[in-house]
């Protein structure tokens, strides 16, 4: 077995719990949970007592007591650029909470100086490595379904996400952002590359500052077009939370998935349908499973990278091309024009 991977933590707020499972789970193949840390004393503790391992209030001492092979950074976007700054500056690698931060300016700081540096740094966008948004990549990758030439990417909730994440209620940007950002991420993977995007906004709920609505239509480089989707107003019962439904149409097929993480495939005139679906963790519970699953291939993933020295399907670079979609999309929403999206280059 390879040597153990140490894994720090830092941010115990509500989803970092689902890393902490998932860490958990890794244990069997050498990745160990080693320290928490958060600014919040009694979620430090808590989080400590739970798992079993040192609890730490400041990033650097925890650093100094532990030296981690791997750093995740599980706290809100404000502190994104500072943590990621200290992690590349101490040589550690880390993987951080999407949103990488709150605009383009911010995320090229922190691309910047990761590059400078040399370190791994990825940003956990696990919506790829939900089970069956992987089963929906290997179809096209194997070409189940000829190349893909249209699609649609819908999150469309009337959950209460406000409830569990209050701050949500004051954003200056926030469906495209926090949720929209997953789906533009599945529309590059599935699709290519995006040479031209356009957005219309919506703001359904009073009670919020931000956008809770986008509808977005992008044309890839291959020549695709897609919709992409996401809502935290919609009305619609049964309420698909937390999934992401889709349709995709190739040269000679098409695939869906539609409640349920029910596959509907079509190939040649020949029509079929399966569960694309997994069972329950420990530590998972419907419907949240969806989500929660997909942290612990996404942590798997990262360790698997850092270990092997090579970048993450999900590394700074490639994030960089997501969040150029989300800048682009705001810019297209507010000018009412078609924008294409940004370019980062490292800075030597």
């Amino acid at each position: 077995m390879a040597e153990p991977l140490k894994v720090a933590l830092i941010g115990c707020g509500f989803y970092a719990q689902n890393h902490l499972n998932a860490w958990r789970d890794l244990a069997p193949e050498g990745v160990i949970l080693s320290a928490v840390c958060d600014l919040d004393a009694a979620k430090a503790a808590a989080a400590g007592q739970q798992f079993g391992v040192p609890h730490f209030t400041d990033a650097n001492t925890m650093l100094d007591a532990i030296t981690p092979g791997l750093v995740d950074i599980t706290t809100q976007m404000a502190s994104h650029r500072s943590l990621c700054a200290l992690m590349a500056e101490r040589r550690v690698p880390a993987v951080v909470q999407k949103p990488l931060a709150p605009n383009w300016d911010d995320c090229v700081a922190i691309a910047d100086t990761a590059h400078r540096h040399g370190v791994f740094l990825a940003v956990h966008e696990n919506f790829r490595f939900q089970t069956p948004l992987r089963h929906v990549e290997d179809l096209l990758q194997r070409g189940e379904i000829g190349q893909p030439s249209w699609a649609r990417l819908s999150f469309r909730t009337g959950f209460d996400v406000y409830k569990t994440q209050p701050y949500f209620l004051t954003e200056e940007r926030l469906c495209i952002l926090d949720v929209g950002i997953h789906i533009l991420d599945l529309a590059r993977v599935y699709l290519g590359e995006v040479i031209r995007v356009s957005c219309e906004t919506q703001r359904r709920n009073p009670r919020v500052r931000a956008e809770d609505t986008a509808t977005i239509m992008m044309k890839h480089e291959g020549g695709a077009v897609s919709l992409v989707e996401c809502t935290y107003g919609s009305r619609k019962l049964p309420d698909p939370f937390p999934e992401t439904l889709l349709e995709i149409e190739g040269e000679f097929g098409a695939l869906a998935v539609r409640e349920g993480e029910q596959l509907h495939l079509t190939v040649n005139g020949a029509r079929s349908e399966r569960w694309i679906g997994s069972e329950l963790l420990s530590w998972t519970s419907r419907p949240w499973h969806v989500s929660q699953e997909s942290v612990l291939h996404t942590n798997r993933h990262m360790a698997d990278a850092v270990r092997a020295g090579r970048p993450a399907a999900t590394s700074i670079a490639d994030n960089m091309k997501t969040f150029a979609l989300v800048e682009a999309a705001y810019e297209a929403a507010a000018t009412h024009r078609a924008v294409q999206p940004k370019v980062w280059t490292p800075v030597p």
